[in-house]
């Protein structure tokens, strides 16, 4: 998504969300984490992909991906997530990481 535009950043964003779809329907269901009431390998390697979409498309700002009402089961366990001690303390600074992605798409913008 950083490195797009127009109809390439369009499909990408189709294909995100298609891929949160799936998730949504057959990966989390009813429990707290992807194996149930604590975390996982499952859950730290998803973490790290939606932690940081979160950033993309708050930089991007061509519209939402990760919406709420969309991915009511993928936003609660994100928020779970979020809270386990170990991961609250070791994701980085989400206001730098935005700055970082705003920067590098614009540059990307302004060379292509």
């Amino acid at each position: 998504m950083v490195r797009s535009k127009g109809e390439e950043l369009e499909k990408t964003m189709k294909e995100t969300q298609e891929m949160l779809q799936t998730v949504e329907e057959h990966g989390i269901g009813e429990k707290k984490f992807f194996g149930g009431e604590s975390i996982g390998i499952a859950d730290i390697a998803f973490g790290s992909v939606v932690y940081w979409l979160e950033v993309i498309e708050e930089a991007v700002g061509e519209g939402a991906v990760f919406e709420a009402h969309r991915f009511p089961r993928l936003h609660a366990w994100i928020k779970n997530f979020k809270q386990v001690p170990v991961i609250k303390e070791n994701l980085p600074e989400r206001d730098w990481m935005v700055t970082f992605y705003k920067n590098r798409r614009e540059a990307f913008v302004r060379s292509a």
